[in-house]
């Protein structure tokens, strides 16, 4: 008679489930979860401290919320739902991130109502310090970032290249070498003209204004537009905003930012997803930086879903 078939039945029972039991670890994770208090991580299986907020080993957030607008589910330290685009914390004032009572239907910090502003210019309503729609700063804090970053030299830059941008994208070049031709006599035209008026007038030597910038043809504007961009885009990634407490402060720093003239879009840090502005996001304190799309990009947004 073999060994195996001397086994009595409990022994020859344990032996089969040694042999049975699965080899990932799963089982051993969950009887570490069943002896240990503490939170385990629904990526790794790791068992934290009941306070901690993320996983030790790999960082995953430990607990989810939901919205209390569509019932979608919302990392802990979300602010905004990013699916039904409503703000989700009554106890942080939206438009300046100080902390104040649910029932307070003002901000005690900075005054702001609880249910929005209305923007003066385009009449869109925001839960935020500039207008989604427009980008009209709404607050008096929003006003004055603008004003402190319109001092800056990298403000100063950004705009020059976004209005530079956008005057390559309103040129229109040659067509063919006939058009170039009829441009330049129609240049000539017009200095033979301004001069005649002005020796009519009894001057002699008049100062002729310079015309509109000349028209290139259509690879030299690609390569001008193409420098521009490429300028600009490295001057945005400079300019990227790390990770800071307040949601509010990042949303406000970062449309101060924003020149007008070219699309934008903001790529947050969450979730490294594109945006129409960190308005959009629902972890802007975790950083971020405007990108440039172009009038041509077929990038998607995601608020605009």
């Amino acid at each position: 008679m073999t060994e195996e078939t001397t086994l009595r039945p409990a022994e020859r029972q344990r032996e089969m489930g040694a042999k049975d039991a699965p080899s990932n670890g799963f089982q051993a994770v969950q009887t570490q979860a069943q002896t240990l208090k503490g939170v385990a991580c629904p990526k790794c299986g790791t068992i934290n401290d009941e306070e901690a907020r993320y996983c030790a080993s790999c960082g995953e957030l430990l607990r989810k919320g939901s919205c209390p607008n569509c019932g979608s589910e919302l990392d802990a330290d979300a602010d905004f739902c990013e699916f039904c685009h409503h703000y989700v914390r009554p106890d942080i004032c939206s438009f300046c991130g100080a902390h104040f009572h649910e029932t307070d239907p003002y901000c005690p910090e900075c005054g702001s109502p609880r249910g929005g502003i209305v923007c003066p210019t385009c009449h869109t309503l925001n839960d935020f310090a500039f207008c989604k729609q427009c980008g009209q700063p709404l607050t008096e804090e929003a006003r004055q970032t603008v004003e402190q970053l319109r001092m800056t030299p990298e403000y100063q830059e950004l705009t020059h290249l976004a209005r530079e941008y956008n005057e390559l994208q309103m040129q229109l070049p040659y067509s063919s070498d006939s058009d170039m031709l009829n441009d330049e006599r129609s240049l000539q035209l017009r200095e033979r003209v301004l001069r005649l008026l002005a020796e009519d007038a009894g001057i002699a030597e008049p100062d002729i204004p310079q015309a509109r910038k000349p028209r290139v043809k259509k690879e030299l504007l690609d390569a001008q537009k193409k420098k521009t961009l490429d300028l600009l885009s490295a001057l945005l990634d400079k300019m990227a905003l790390p990770a800071a407490p307040s949601p509010a402060k990042v949303r406000n720093y970062a449309m101060a930012q924003k020149p007008a003239g070219v699309r934008l879009a903001w790529k947050c840090n969450y979730k490294n997803a594109l945006h129409s502005s960190p308005c959009g996001c629902a972890k802007p304190q975790l950083g971020g930086k405007w990108v440039v799309l172009g009038h041509s990009s077929n990038q998607e947004i995601k608020d605009d879903k």
